[in-house]
């Protein structure tokens, strides 16, 4: 993921129209003209990581487009511009709040495996195979669901088509960004796999090299793509040429015979495409120091996660803690109690019971919440609890570990001037997804179903989420809106895998129980507990006095760069929205409203 100096020509479209001001491009290594992380103003507001994807949403908005029609159209540039972390070759999980009913309703969009997929789908002789070899193959490919969620959030809640909020990022695809630093650092770190399919060598590694930084990135293919989506509707996908293309690139790699590189064929068909659909769904919904906090019900563990522990924090009244050190202790041990449950619990619905409604009962948090020690940290891995059978401070059989999944993933956050709101986070899951473009098509295809566990985790306890025919793998997505009096208060995410929770959760709580404005809790220092020995934390946490503080409680740090890249909308006291994003992390984000205010 990453930030980028908008491309002249771009600027030049939207100048012309009076939606932005004009400005040069930025030199490399410099932020992009007016790119900021921070705004606020009236008439609607757009937060992402990319410069040219946040001014699509804008340009949407000031054309009278609402919410979901400019979340939309910043996914769709996010598409071009982040092809890496998103694009319609991949899925994710989109929250609405509806202005006029007061409802919060969410759409999941997350990829599924064949109906002729099995528990056995990543193993060969009862062995898990190399999850290298998983990740860069058509058997990791699920049928995408992100046009699918653009299509269905259009028709239930949008107020223009598809066809016109996709232009923006036609015209940023057919004129081109600007190549940044981080851009160029993500295409080197695939650029092994890149080379072996001729297909993504052409687009991604010009005349066999990497991309330069200040030249300008074109993707016309991906233009005429959202073209032919634009004209036809998403049937084009899921039941016409560009699926059939799909399903050929995913079942034959197209692999360069000269690379000795071999890739293994998906299972994915054209009736698997032609079955695909979103799920609209009912939020998970918790009550925390007086807000209605929404997030994405499984197969997302991210609502269930992030609501957990939130009332595990409200049980031992951590807010009411004036000490730093042991807030923080607090915060850690809810996420560690939380994600205990999680691996044990959480899958995809229509192939396991998952106790939704056990989980973010106060009850079953305040059971677990008596584990907290102020005097001493908990020991991982920690053993889940019974959530149909709370008892406290009681257990449910062994731990279990804490699987891998990719860190990619993108993030957007909108409002509108009526006060609809959307977070939507859209991934194709490893950072390049399977690495293997559609030939003729512009777009990766994900590696989303390695986020199944290829084995029990645990050997003798149940694990619910392996493999299985049409399922959906969990996912740690955790786009949040949170309601005061039943009006928007903020709305927030990011990507980052599984510490897309404590992301969302460490800024939702910055927020609501720290004095922080948005913009402070998004750059503040984070750490990142998920029933692991050790936390990960970044450099400028790890240097607080609170984090020696923490040590000498017993907790353990992994120092890692950087968590998250969170951004998020708040509605101001005076109506106008607030719109703010990472200052640094992953080179920082922009934010935008449609017309500003000192």
């Amino acid at each position: 993921m990453r930030t980028r100096a908008r491309l002249v020509p771009v600027l030049a479209l939207v100048t012309a129209t009076g939606l932005l001001g004009a400005a040069a491009p930025a030199q490399a290594g410099q932020a992009p003209p007016g790119k900021q992380p921070v705004a606020a103003g009236w008439g609607g507001a757009v937060s992402s990581v990319d410069a040219d994807a946040t001014a699509a949403g804008l340009e949407v908005l000031r054309r009278g487009g609402n919410a979901v029609d400019a979340a939309v159209a910043t996914a769709a540039a996010l598409g071009v511009t982040e092809p890496y972390s998103a694009g319609i070759g991949g899925g994710g999980y989109f929250v609405h709040y509806d202005a006029r009913t007061g409802r919060v309703e969410t759409i999941d969009g997350r990829e599924t495996a064949s109906r002729t997929a099995d528990a056995a789908l990543f193993q060969e002789n009862g062995t898990p195979i190399p999850f290298a070899d998983a990740v860069t193959s058509g058997l990791s490919v699920g049928v995408p669901g992100t046009a699918a969620t653009w299509e269905q959030a259009l028709r239930r809640w949008g107020s223009r088509s598809l066809d016109e909020v996709l232009k923006p990022a036609e015209r940023i695809a057919d004129r081109g960004f600007t190549v940044d630093q981080t851009f160029r650092d993500q295409t080197a770190a695939n650029q092994s796999r890149f080379q072996d399919f001729p297909a993504s060598r052409a687009l991604f590694l010009p005349g066999g090299q990497l991309p330069v930084v200040g030249t300008a990135f074109r993707n016309p293919e991906l233009a005429a793509t959202y073209r032919e989506l634009g004209r036809r509707g998403t049937d084009a996908l899921y039941r016409g040429p560009i699926g059939a293309d799909v399903v050929r690139t995913l079942q034959h790699p197209p692999v360069d015979p000269a690379s000795g590189r071999t890739a293994r064929p998906g299972k994915v068909d054209a009736a698997d495409l032609a079955a695909y659909r979103v799920r609209f769904q009912e939020p998970t919904h918790v009550s925390y120091r007086g807000l209605d906090v929404y997030g994405p019900a499984p197969s997302s563990s991210g609502g269930t996660t992030v609501g957990e522990a939130l009332n595990v924090l409200a049980a031992g009244r951590a807010a009411d803690l004036t000490d730093p050190a042991q807030y923080d202790h607090r915060y850690l041990e809810a996420s560690r109690i939380a994600f205990a449950d999680r691996n044990r619990w959480v899958g995809d619905p229509s192939a396991v019971q998952v106790p939704t409604r056990q989980l973010l009962d106060p009850a079953y948090a305040a059971s677990r919440a008596c584990l907290i020690d102020p005097a001493h940290a908990l020991t991982s891995p920690l053993a889940p609890g019974d959530p149909y059978h709370p008892a406290p401070c009681a257990t449910a059989g062994p731990a279990v570990a804490e699987p891998y999944e990719g860190q990619s993933t993108t993030h957007l956050t909108v409002a509108d001037r009526w006060g609809n709101v959307v977070a939507y986070t859209l991934t194709i899951e490893q950072t390049g997804g399977s690495g293997i473009t559609v030939p003729g098509r512009g777009f990766l295809l994900n590696n989303e179903l390695t986020d199944f566990d290829f084995a029990p985790l645990t050997p003798g306890v149940p694990d619910p989420n392996l493999p299985g025919p049409g399922k959906r793998p969990r996912s740690s997505i955790s786009p949040t809106v949170v309601l005061k009096d039943g009006k928007p208060y903020l709305a927030l995410g990011s990507p980052g895998g599984a510490t897309i929770i404590t992301t969302v959760l460490q800024v939702l709580t910055g927020r609501v129980d720290r004095g922080l404005s948005l913009e402070q809790a998004i750059a503040a220092p984070r750490a990142s507990q998920r029933n692991t020995a050790a936390t990960q934390a970044e450099p400028a946490f790890l240097a607080s006095p609170e984090a020696a503080r923490l040590k000498e409680l017993g907790h353990v740090f992994a120092s890692v760069p950087e968590i998250g890249a969170a951004t998020g909308v708040e509605r101001l006291p005076d109506g106008r929205w607030l719109a703010a994003a990472e200052p640094v992390r992953r080179g920082g984000g922009a934010a935008g409203v449609v017309r500003p205010t000192g």
